[in-house]
């Protein structure tokens, strides 16, 4: 399997026999390790089947523009989470909410809720279990009242107590790692991490702040999961799991 980050919270992942793109909403001009305009170029010719997800519809995780892509490959398959309106008929659409449950040719997708809007994926592809948290995370700020915090870690346990009951042991994990929250970025990944024991676990939703990755590499060094760093968009991960 090969994983390449385009920016923010998107990925790009090549399978054997499938193409997967997470939360894709712009790219970035960086072409160090690959050019994003031709790796999409030649997913479309390929044989490979793609697979777009959209966790929901915050404009930096979903682009009208990903609609397009099926008049360029027929074999083009879209999970969108239910909150992102679609004003047009569209061929290969799967609109989801948590809860949901859906096998799509060689994928088996199973959804799960969000601490802001829409959902999170996880999906089992070639013995493979990934999952995205789109915008699931647990959202500290500083400036909550004891009340707000009380309820957003009720809410980010509960989900993440649903995605440990389903018993899939998860070998790749996207999940935010956000400097916005000051000292409380850590609260949310690291939970997942001591919870779910993922095999890898890719930091997102950092925008241009690449350190805040070091930074968590370090702060949960004692753990077995593996944190990959990322230094810059449009680069290429590869992982042997």
């Amino acid at each position: 399997m090969k994983i390449r980050y385009i920016y923010h919270s998107c990925f790009f992942i090549e399978t054997a026999n499938s193409f997967l793109i997470f939360d894709y909403f712009k790219h970035r001009s960086d072409n160090r390790d690959f050019d994003f305009e031709k790796l999409l170029k030649d997913a479309f010719i390929s044989p490979k089947p793609l697979y777009v997800f959209s966790s929901h519809s915050h404009q930096d995780h979903f682009n009208y523009d990903i609609l397009t892509w099926i008049n360029k490959k027929p074999d083009t398959y879209y999970i969108l989470s239910s909150d992102i309106k679609i004003y047009n008929r569209l061929n290969n659409l799967y609109l989801v909410r948590p809860g949901d449950q859906l096998t799509l040719k060689d994928i088996r997708l199973n959804i799960f809720g969000s601490t802001d809007l829409g959902v999170s994926f996880l999906v089992n592809i070639e013995g493979l279990n990934i999952f995205h948290a789109g915008d699931l995370n647990w959202w500290k700020w500083p400036d909550d009242t004891p009340d707000e915090e009380k309820l957003m870690e009720d809410a980010f346990k509960r989900i993440v107590s649903d995605v440990a009951n389903h018993g899939a042991d998860i070998d790749l994990a996207f999940f935010p790692v956000d400097r916005r929250l000051e000292y409380n970025y850590l609260c949310g990944g690291q939970y997942f991490i001591e919870e779910l024991k993922p095999k890898l676990f890719v930091p997102m939703h950092f925008w241009d702040d690449y350190k805040v990755i070091s930074d968590f590499q370090k702060a949960t060094a004692g753990h077995s999961t593996k944190v990959i760093e990322i230094s810059h968009p449009n680069q290429t991960l590869y992982a042997n799991i």
